[in-house]
């Protein structure tokens, strides 16, 4: 093995259409050396996010660097940045495990308006795609039933002793609401890791069966899991994961939402965008209160037009509002008599 370490860059590029949260992939080729092969096996391909090594001699900063790569291979101009977190489990490139360098990459978090892909490369992903788990906007998904819970359930049974089976059983309770607990919708990165750690994503297999061609052991027990969503390159979920949880924490008090919208919109555009990022629905009469009594929007005055229907008012997003509120999230109760969050009044300059 080698001692080096590579720095890299990954950045999940996400945008809403339609209702629909997307996320830029572009193709990614693993090749098991020849050595390490068994018989005669295809070249696997994956979705990956846009990423790169970062070029210290070539960027002042790591943003210059994700921005370089990310609209480049995209050919769309990034709004919002944000740095997520570092990812350095050993083999997360599985080339290390073939003697390239132990991979360390800074993920990142970017927000865009919806359009069309310059790059030759890359392509538009529904984001649940890879995590169909977590869209509740029509119901309760009907994997979490029939699959991932039982399977959840033989995990938790399978742990070595009674401590290790509580520790199980408190986090699947947690992460998934198992028990009638509350599905905590922030917590994205758990369950995906869980997942992971279970056996029961693609990903987990794969890294497993790697490891074992590696000490020239036998193939990992147990069969091929089932496509728990859409599988990704490297640790590519995990990323994705990270990126979505941090966009539903901050919808609850940060305006960032807005990133996501061309300057003038209808409430009914800005319900779906929040909405699908959530992926709960949001009661439609309070959260219309809230934006306009709450201050983070104002009517323009022009009208869309709509066929079959009444023409829809548009709207844009105050900017004021960052500095009035100490928290100017999009997502209201549930509960349409809950009371409307106070707004402080406009600074005058004193």
């Amino acid at each position: 093995m080698t001692s080096d370490v590579q720095l890299g860059l990954s950045v999940a590029v996400v945008a809403v259409a339609g209702g629909t949260p997307r996320v830029v992939t572009v193709r990614s080729e693993f090749a098991v050396p020849a050595e390490h092969r068994r018989g005669d096996e295809p070249l696997p391909h994956r979705d990956a996010l846009p990423g790169a090594p970062f070029e210290p001699e070539r960027f002042r900063t790591l943003q210059d660097g994700v921005r370089a790569v990310a609209e480049g291979l995209s050919g769309l101009s990034l709004r919002y940045v944000e740095q997520l977190y570092t990812f350095g489990d050993r083999f997360r490139d599985p080339h290390e495990l073939f003697g390239g360098p132990r991979s360390v990459v800074v993920g990142y978090l970017a927000l865009v308006r919806d359009a069309p892909l310059a790059g030759a490369a890359a392509e538009w992903r529904a984001l649940y795609d890879h995590f169909p788990w977590e869209d509740w906007r029509d119901q309760r998904p009907a994997l979490l039933d029939s699959v991932i819970i039982p399977a959840l359930r033989g995990w938790i049974a399978a742990a070595g002793d009674d401590e290790a089976r509580a520790r199980r059983g408190e986090r699947a309770q947690l992460a998934f609401g198992l028990d009638g607990a509350d599905w905590d919708m922030e917590r994205v990165l758990e369950r995906y890791e869980i997942l992971y750690e279970a056996g029961l994503v693609v990903e987990s297999f794969r890294d497993r069966d790697l490891a074992a061609r590696m000490a020239e052991a036998p193939p990992p027990g147990g069969i091929m899991p089932r496509a728990l969503g859409r599988p990704m390159a490297r640790d590519g979920r995990r990323v994705l994961a990270s990126a979505l949880e941090r966009l539903r924490g901050k919808l609850k008090y940060r305006p960032i939402v807005f990133e996501l919208l061309p300057p003038t919109f209808t409430l009914h555009q800005l319900q779906q965008v929040v909405e699908a990022l959530s992926g709960e629905r949001v009661h439609k009469q309070n959260f219309r209160r809230l934006m306009i009594s709450g201050g983070l929007v104002e009517p323009t005055g022009s009208f869309e037009s709509q066929t079959g229907g009444r023409p829809a008012e548009l709207h844009r997003f105050r900017r004021q509002a960052i500095h009035e509120r100490t928290s100017a999230g999009a997502i209201p109760s549930a509960d349409p008599s809950a009371p409307l969050p106070s707004v402080p009044p406009a600074s005058n300059g004193r």
